[in-house]
């Protein structure tokens, strides 16, 4: 057995006991379905899916479904979580819609983009592995599960609170980022279709105020999740508020920013117009 198979064994039942830890500790307080939490009862509903998808997908040896897998999961578990939940109020409805209009968007986008390309690159050496692949996808469903958190201790959640400055606060500051992000992404769309613009980089629009707009938003939108959530957290459910941090990290420290700008220094690294792009443009925040 591979070294990379070897590791991705012994991290595979790592990755599932985290999820056990956090259903638990975001179950406290929670709505009971048929003796089980029904918060605990959503965190296994998105490893299911994965894992369900996962075997045509290794039979098949692609990675097309995953990222439409990984939205359908958030859409999926939101649903449920408000389906079960007794006495549903306008914060949970409120959470809901805007988890499952984010999880349309996005999942539409990027199924279209590996539409478009065919593949992705990041799964030719994984796919192979049996271990590997599955941990991929047990990975996305800790993705889902960490991000979604907010929402769903809030929709599963006993305390219930009327709609409050924190929601109206939350729901702009959601409205920022998803518009931040649609933008971002509609302009980045555009600018690679165009037959003139290719082999070059994008430094237009949202573009030249930030290197990553399209992470900004997300990063703010889940903000906004979270704050409306807020008020109706209690003990063990602040580990909910994982979920804004979880998001940031994800995408400025591990698979989103350092992944694509190593990507475009490989790419245009030393070519003078990049050099001074990256010199005068943010990677992250935008500049006013």
């Amino acid at each position: 057995m591979k070294k990379s198979d070897r590791i991705a064994l012994i991290t595979l039942p790592i990755l599932i006991l985290i999820g056990i830890l956090v259903a638990l500790a975001g179950s406290q307080g929670g709505i009971m379905l048929g003796g089980m939490p029904l918060f605990a009862l959503s965190v296994g509903l998105a490893f299911v899916i994965q894992w369900l998808v996962f075997i045509p997908a290794y039979f098949m040896q692609t990675e097309k479904f995953f990222d439409i897998t990984g939205s359908i999961t958030y859409i999926s578990i939101t649903l449920a979580a408000l389906f079960f939940s007794a006495d549903v109020d306008a914060r949970s409805m409120l959470l809901a819609a805007l988890v499952v209009i984010w999880a349309v968007r996005l999942g539409t986008f990027l199924f279209g983009r590996i539409q478009k390309a065919g593949k992705d690159d990041r799964f030719d050496e994984i796919k192979p592995s049996f271990v590997r692949f599955l941990n991929v996808w047990t990975i996305q469903g800790l993705w889902v599960t960490f991000t979604a958190a907010a929402a769903l201790v809030a929709i599963t959640s006993t305390h219930r609170k009327e709609l409050d400055l924190f929601a109206v606060i939350g729901f702009l500051v959601w409205i920022l980022g998803f518009g931040f992000e649609v933008v971002a992404d509609s302009q980045k769309g555009r600018f690679n279709a165009d037959p003139k613009n290719k082999g070059k980089f994008i430094q237009t629009g949202l573009w030249s105020r930030s290197r990553h707009p399209n992470y900004f938003g997300e990063i703010v939108l889940w903000l906004g999740v979270a704050i409306i959530a807020l008020p109706v957290l209690q003990g063990w459910q602040w580990v909910a508020m994982i979920s804004p941090i979880f998001v940031t990290l994800l995408l400025t420290r591990v698979s989103g920013v350092p992944l694509l700008e190593k990507k475009s220094d490989a790419k245009w690294g030393g070519q003078k117009d990049y050099e001074e792009y990256k010199k005068n443009t943010p990677v992250l925040i935008p500049k006013l």
